[in-house]
């Protein structure tokens, strides 16, 4: 076997590198295969910003015959390697492979020891050299097909992962919610309860004031996640972003926002399940498939939809926020009757107070992910990632 870097200047690698999905998912009727510009942007200094401040390298494996059977990509987030509570971790991602486990130990002792070089003592996989919503996790439970950007994998891959000597350090679950499903009774008293305080109110997105509503989802953010391990304080230019690239897709009436004397406490933002649209497209991403893309949109015919991101500010926890939010949405989206079911983005074993959350809401789980980690040295007690509010957690803060 024989392994090969992929540069951005050999086409023919990088062309390898996205096409062996081809061969791996040949027949499975639930592989989506991801658009090739998304992947080749994860591995462009001038498209994915993660390069200001990390480095990233990747490789194809082939046979004796010069067949490739194997890919893999190691990177460092300097931003959040060396912070770690454990030891310095880096990660790997994007692997597939076939059901060879001489073939994959090549494919983990290549990222290992080129993560050593570069000081790091563990690496975790498979993830993203990017935010944690896009290629984040093992496929470990729920071979349904995939949402867009959500990985999907073949069964063996755990027990080629497990075999090596990788451990699960945090489970993801991807949750399951019915849209014209009935708001549970609780949820029914709650937002009633909740309503008789006239300081409350809900409404969905509106477009045209993009702005208002990233500072808003900012300030929401860093309340409800920021400083826990790796999740950093997001920074209102960074939301701007981040809502401006969602404003194509989105439908204003699956973003939901929550206020308290006008104050913003609380959000719930689904998209268009992309893959829907791009089934079929092979990868490929040209100006036909653009123009499919923006009139299935359009014309609404999709009706699968993703719940990208869910947060409650913890001042208003427990309060009924989220019955509000779930409830201000039905009172629009049951009407419609068009969305079918969402999924929710996958929520970490890690913090079960929002898995509770997303539970009581009447999801049901329905993938698990495992975000696994190998230590470098294997004699070394191994930890998994502490719950949040845990001490373990506040002391990595410290």
């Amino acid at each position: 076997m024989k392994l090969k870097e992929v540069t951005l200047q050999d086409q023919a690698a990088r062309r390898a590198f996205l096409e062996l999905t081809n061969r791996i998912y040949a027949g499975d009727p639930n592989f989506i295969r991801p658009l090739d510009q998304d992947i080749e942007n994860v591995f462009d200094p001038q498209k994915n910003k993660f390069w200001r401040h990390g480095k990233a390298i990747r490789w194809i494996l082939e046979d004796e015959k010069g067949k490739v059977i194997g890919r893999v990509a190691a990177f460092i987030n300097e931003r959040t390697a060396r912070t770690d509570r454990q030891q310095p971790t880096g990660g790997m991602g994007f692997f597939e492979c076939i059901d060879n486990q001489d073939a994959a130990n090549l494919l983990f002792d290549t990222c290992r020891d080129w993560l050593k070089g570069q000081g790091m003592e563990a690496m975790d996989g498979p993830i993203n050299f990017g935010e944690r919503e896009a290629w984040w996790g093992l496929l470990a439970e729920g071979r349904h097909a995939p949402v867009y950007q959500m990985n999907y994998q073949p069964a063996y891959y755990l027990i080629l992962f497990e075999n090596y000597g990788f451990k699960v350090y945090y489970k993801q679950y991807v949750l399951y919610r019915r849209i014209m499903d009935p708001v549970q009774e609780k949820f029914e008293r709650g937002y009633d309860a909740l309503m008789r305080d006239p300081n409350y109110s809900f409404r969905h997105i509106d477009k045209s004031q993009l702005r208002k509503y990233a500072s808003d989802f900012m300030k929401i953010y860093n309340a409800a996640w920021g400083g826990h391990d790796n999740f950093k304080l997001m920074k209102e230019e960074q939301a701007y972003s981040l809502m401006k690239k969602l404003k194509p897709i989105l439908a204003p009436e699956l973003a939901w926002f929550g206020y308290h004397k006008d104050e913003p406490v609380g959000f719930f933002i689904m998209i268009p399940d992309l893959n829907q649209v791009i089934k079929g497209f092979n990868g490929k991403f040209g100006l036909l498939q653009k123009l499919k893309v923006w009139w299935t949109l359009k014309r609404k015919k999709t009706t699968v939809c993703y719940g990208i991101v869910f947060g409650v500010v913890p001042a208003h926890q427990g309060k009924g926020v989220d019955a509000g939010l779930i409830k201000g949405a039905s009172f629009v989206l049951h009407p419609m009757n068009h969305w079918n079911h969402m999924e929710m983005t996958w929520i970490g074993d890690f913090n079960p107070k929002m898995l509770k959350v997303a539970m009581d809401v009447g999801g049901e789980i329905y993938k698990t992910y495992y975000t696994m980690r190998y230590l470098f040295d294997r004699n070394k007690p191994f930890e998994r990632l502490p719950l949040m509010g845990s001490h373990a957690s506040k002391e990595s803060q410290a």
